[in-house]
């Protein structure tokens, strides 16, 4: 999916108007959802007509896909920081769930939109696919890394990431959604997240369960 964003618009008033509408519009999606959201809430919140919302934008799709790549670029840069060299495993984990959580804090609209917009629109899943792929990759990398120590050796390394990079995102959705964001604890939910990769990664010894046999076995004791 490609989204080239707008050229940046000629005068300082029309700036400032699309500004409050992205504002307002962030801030009833981080509320209730794009799904939910309409552009009438969104020109309410902004104190602007509905029609001042068409002036810049020509659907809450169309608005959302110029979100997108400041959204996708972010989240690019920010996933570097885990891959540098000379790290500790535990920095490496705390870095790699310290930099999806501030992505999403910075960018919880974008991730609402998106992720949501996925649901209903082809153009919007592929997307969000190609944005979760991003960490999936360093997940994975990270994954081959520490079984070449000894960890997690008989762990699929793909599915480890998928698993994880999961978990972060509706981790971060269920913390930062809603009224609630404001009061979230940061460095706690990012301690929270670091510990939980770091132990999923970085463990010796063989999983317990490679078959159904052996779960209904531990069942059934």
């Amino acid at each position: 999916m490609t989204v080239t964003p707008r050229e940046q618009l000629p005068t300082i008033r029309g700036r400032q108007t699309q500004a409050a509408i992205d504002a307002a519009a962030r801030t009833v999606i981080a509320r209730k959802g794009i799904l939910a959201t309409t552009i009438a809430d969104i020109a309410t919140e902004a104190g602007r007509s509905t029609a001042s919302f068409y002036n810049y934008y020509d659907s809450k799709e169309a608005m959302v896909r110029e979100w997108a790549v400041r959204f996708r670029d972010e989240a690019r840069d920010r996933a570097r920081s885990a891959a540098e060299p000379d790290l500790s495993n535990r920095e490496r984990a705390h870095r790699a769930a310290a930099a999806h959580w501030h992505t999403y804090r910075h960018r919880l609209a974008e991730s609402i939109s998106v992720s949501q917009l996925a649901m209903v629109s082809d153009d919007f899943a592929q997307y969000w696919a190609e944005i979760c792929e991003l960490p999936i990759s360093l997940v994975t990398s990270m994954v081959h890394s520490a079984q070449q120590q000894g960890f997690c050796r008989d762990d699929d390394a793909h599915l480890v990431a998928v698993a994880l990079v999961s978990m972060l995102n509706q981790f971060c959705y269920t913390q930062l959604s809603g009224d609630g964001a404001a009061k979230v604890d940061d460095e706690a939910c990012i301690t929270t997240l670091a510990n939980v990769f770091y132990r999923t990664i970085y463990y010796k010894g063989t999983s317990h369960y490679k078959g159904t046999s052996h779960y209904q076995g531990d069942m059934d004791r």
